[in-house]
């Protein structure tokens, strides 16, 4: 990467997708506090794009992401306590930014992904690994904890998993982070870019409204308990979504054998 290359690469289709790209294959799209600043800006500008329906995050060259920026760590080594920590929030703000998306949000982890680039991974609805992929949480081994990802990291692998992964700091393969809910499913090197632009095109064959609606209502099921209150609210939601118009169309399409005509099809 030349210095005047931009350090996120953004692509975005016409068919509704964004393409977020790390491209600092140089130094393993490790990632600074400039690189930090840029993602923020990314995403929340994306996430505003009306036009854009799916998030994928990606990156350049073999790794997807080393975690931190070796010159930014040796450079954080002389912070005092409250500029580690304005520095912390600021990977908190990245993290949450990315987690918290309207948009759904896949990761195509084409290689290695070490501390904070397993928190990115995990931050994402789902990822897709490449069979070359290896995973870390490596900050122990450096005297640190992986602190401003561990909610997104516990909430995708489990507290069991995690007591395993954040004390050993051993490096594991795609098949392990598979099994571990890390990532939902590996695919072999020489078919994983064909089959992650099969997945997405799949998914933007789906309702625009529908698939957000389908992503809110994961958030709100998955942290509250089974009561009265919440069976009526996936009722009203499904019912919002039924008398909405890309909801008719979706079931007029079915019923009429043909495929549903999404452009256009924007709830005031």
């Amino acid at each position: 990467m030349s210095e005047k290359s931009p350090a996120v690469l953004v692509e975005k289709r016409d068919n509704g997708a964004a393409l977020i790209k790390l491209n600092r294959p140089d130094v393993h799209n490790a990632f600074d506090d400039k690189l930090i600043k840029q993602l923020i800006k990314t995403i929340q500008t994306i996430d505003k794009d009306d036009t854009i329906r799916i998030v994928v995050l990606s990156a350049e060259g073999k790794s997807f992401s080393a975690g931190a920026d070796l010159n930014w760590m040796r450079k954080m080594a002389d912070y005092n306590w409250s500029e580690n920590y304005q520095d912390s929030l600021a990977l908190a703000t990245l993290m949450q930014s990315l987690k918290q998306m309207c948009k759904p949000t896949v990761a195509w982890v084409q290689g290695a992904a070490y501390g904070g680039g397993v928190g990115l991974v995990a931050c994402c609805d789902f990822a897709i690994a490449s069979n070359k992929a290896k995973f870390c949480l490596s900050e122990v081994k450096l005297g640190l904890i992986p602190a401003v990802i561990s909610p997104y990291v516990i909430d995708a692998i489990g507290e069991r998993n995690a007591h395993r992964y954040f004390v050993t700091a051993e490096v594991f393969d795609a098949e392990q982070a598979e099994k571990i809910g890390l990532v939902q499913q590996v695919v072999d090197e020489s078919e994983f870019n064909a089959f992650c632009e099969s997945l997405l095109n799949a998914s933007l064959a789906n309702g625009p409204n529908a698939i957000m609606a389908a992503k809110k209502l994961i958030q709100t099921v998955s942290k509250e308990r089974l009561s009265e209150d919440l069976i009526r609210e996936t009722a009203q939601r499904i019912s919002d979504i039924r008398a909405s118009q890309e909801g008719k169309e979706g079931v007029s399409a079915f019923l009429e054998k043909r495929a549903p005509n999404w452009q256009g099809q924007k709830d005031a």
